[in-house]
């Protein structure tokens, strides 16, 4: 497993093409979480999505209702699209787990991504987290609904996932001054996921 979880950068280079393809014609289920974080934020606040991938449909929904965006993907391929599709937004190719911007913003997502992570990686984010966040800082992102690895599969190739317990991730945003301020397992609205939405409390 930890040997999948090591491949999860080199496989969504490699597959960016028909990702992005299969993106677009896809249909999209979870619009109703990234409305309610967009709804918990003023009018051009900074976000950070992390693992951002080509950029649409989310962080161009984001822009157009007036947030400003600041956009990482380990793979180039996914960050050229971004920078095609929305050049007047911040586009970073990084490992988000390796990430030290030196400065805050308004809102943190990582959606879809955080969860290709291994437990140890994930634990280690919320502090990457929390210091790109200030007081009142915005943080979602999605998991599985309880402790445990599984490997899917796309075009052909492995794809790892990992989720902790709920309970885990409760303590370790509660550590550095998250508050749960939604939670939901395997929603319906939003294709089945789990998702977390919670905003920061303690000073930044």
């Amino acid at each position: 497993m930890s040997d999948l979880a090591k491949r999860i950068v080199g496989h969504y280079e490699k597959h960016a093409v028909a990702w992005d393809r299969d993106r677009q014609n896809s249909h999209w289920n979870d619009q109703v979480w990234h409305d309610r974080f967009i709804g918990r934020l003023a009018g051009r606040a900074t976000v950070l999505d992390l693992g951002c991938g080509p950029g649409r449909p989310v962080a161009q929904h984001m822009v157009e209702r007036g947030l400003r965006v600041t956009g990482v993907d380990s793979s180039p391929t996914m960050i050229a699209f971004c920078r095609d599709r929305l050049p007047d937004q911040e586009w970073i190719v990084a490992d988000m787990r390796r990430l030290a911007l030196g400065r805050r913003f308004d809102g943190i997502l990582a959606w879809d991504s955080f969860f290709h992570l291994d437990y140890d990686d994930q634990g280690q984010m919320f502090a990457i987290f929390a210091d790109h966040a200030r007081a009142g800082t915005v943080l979602m992102f999605n998991t599985g609904p309880g402790h445990g690895e599984g490997v899917g599969e796309y075009r052909g190739d492995p794809l790892y996932h990992a989720s902790l317990s709920p309970a885990e991730y409760k303590v370790l945003a509660a550590r550095l001054g998250f508050a749960v301020r939604q939670h939901a397992i395997n929603d319906a609205q939003a294709g089945g996921r789990t998702v977390w939405l919670c905003e920061r409390d303690a000073p930044g």
